[in-house]
């Protein structure tokens, strides 16, 4: 638990983090705050400053724009992320990887389990990380636990692109980027992929560049 000069600190970091404007500014891959992992979500805060931080974080990540948006990625160490999918894809892409809207979501303290064995992959790529995708093989289904802004238990298997997307920004919030966990040959310009492998599933991409499917 955090000392009250640390819940102080923590608090004056985030007040003046907002008193900047919004959107915030994303931290970018080679940031240490995206690899130090998170501390534990227990009230420092405090409910009022909580909501702001909570409603900047998604002005954040519609303006980028994006499905997610973790704590870290705006510069502060709280195991805290929001979540929202419209799913604006085709209907070919949507059937192919399991993406189903997802309403907004606050996610904190979130840990994730698998739920089966079944991965897969897909080009996915991330806000601090601008430019570039790749291949990551992902749990196709995971159990979810955590609680939301207002402290209420959250335990819920999400499947398909929603598994993706909790699985991607809980990983944040553990200091993990999705290049840890991708297939680097997959890497691509965000133009190359939207050009070259814009199909539902990466098989034509795994083919000519040379990586393995689940």
């Amino acid at each position: 638990m955090a000392s009250p000069s640390d819940r102080a600190s923590l608090a004056e970091r985030v007040e003046e983090l907002l008193a900047t404007g919004r959107p915030l500014p994303i931290v970018a891959a080679g940031d240490p705050v995206l690899r130090r992992g998170t501390e534990p979500y227990d009230g420092q805060l405090g409910p009022e400053l909580l909501a702001r931080f909570v409603g900047a974080l998604r002005e954040t990540m519609h303006a980028a724009p994006g499905v997610g948006l973790a704590a870290p990625q705006v510069g502060i160490g709280l195991r805290i992320a929001v979540i929202e999918d419209p799913a604006p894809v085709p209907e070919e892409v949507a059937v192919v990887r399991g993406r189903v809207p997802q309403p907004f979501r606050v996610l904190v303290n979130p840990v994730y389990e698998p739920v089966g064995g079944t991965r897969a992959a897909f080009f996915e790529g991330c806000l601090s990380v601008p430019g570039y995708q790749a291949v990551v093989a992902r749990h196709a289904q995971v159990r979810l636990r955590g609680q939301d802004e207002h402290g209420h238990a959250v335990d819920e298997v999400f499947t398909g692109w929603p598994a993706r997307i909790v699985q991607h920004e809980t990983d944040h919030l553990d200091g993990t980027l999705y290049l840890d966990r991708a297939e680097l040959r997959s890497l691509s310009s965000t133009e190359t992929a939207a050009e070259r492998w814009a199909e539902p599933a990466p098989a034509t991409a795994a083919a000519e560049l040379g990586f393995r499917l689940p």
